[in-house]
């Protein structure tokens, strides 16, 4: 049995101070700002990343418009990524962003990773080749969104700073 012996004021301020305390959690805003670690391993994934599969392609033996087709699609997924990071983020903090960007940027991503994989998939490669070049690009994909993060992280935190004191 539970036996309840306090008031019913006694019961009405712990309820009370339990959702002040619920809404000071909810109120929490952001604040810690990514660690000098996480900025710099995001940075040197991102570099090796487009190193190696820049290498890659530099040391292969395709044409150069097959060269050209596999940077474009580097340049433009990492376009495309860091798109996508910037206005699903802008739409979480409320700012706004219209449906057709939002849609395109989306379609731009997949479409550019989807490219990739076609070319791959045609490709006269061998399939570790085939592979090395998946990963470097994924790599450099998941990177750029990381640094973009990163970034927009850093000055959200420097600019709120600057505004409270």
């Amino acid at each position: 049995m539970d036996y309840n012996f306090k008031s019913d004021t006694t019961q009405e301020k712990e309820s009370k101070s339990a959702s002040k305390t619920m809404k000071k959690k909810e109120i929490k805003k952001f604040d810690q700002k990514p660690t000098p670690a996480f900025i710099g391993a995001s940075w040197v994934a991102l570099f090796v990343g487009i190193l190696a599969y820049c290498i890659g392609l530099w040391n292969s033996d395709m044409q150069l418009n097959e060269r050209g087709y596999y940077f474009t699609i580097l340049l433009f997924g990492l376009f495309s990524a860091i798109s996508v990071q910037k206005s699903v983020r802008d739409r979480l903090e409320g700012l706004q962003v219209t449906d057709l960007y939002y849609g395109i940027s989306w379609f731009s991503a997949i479409s550019a990773i989807l490219l990739l994989l076609i070319g791959l998939w045609n490709a006269d490669l061998l399939l570790s080749e085939k592979g090395f070049y998946g990963m470097a690009y994924t790599l450099s994909l998941y990177a750029s969104i990381a640094v973009q993060k990163n970034t927009r992280d850093k000055s959200y935190i420097d600019n709120k700073e600057l505004v409270i004191n």
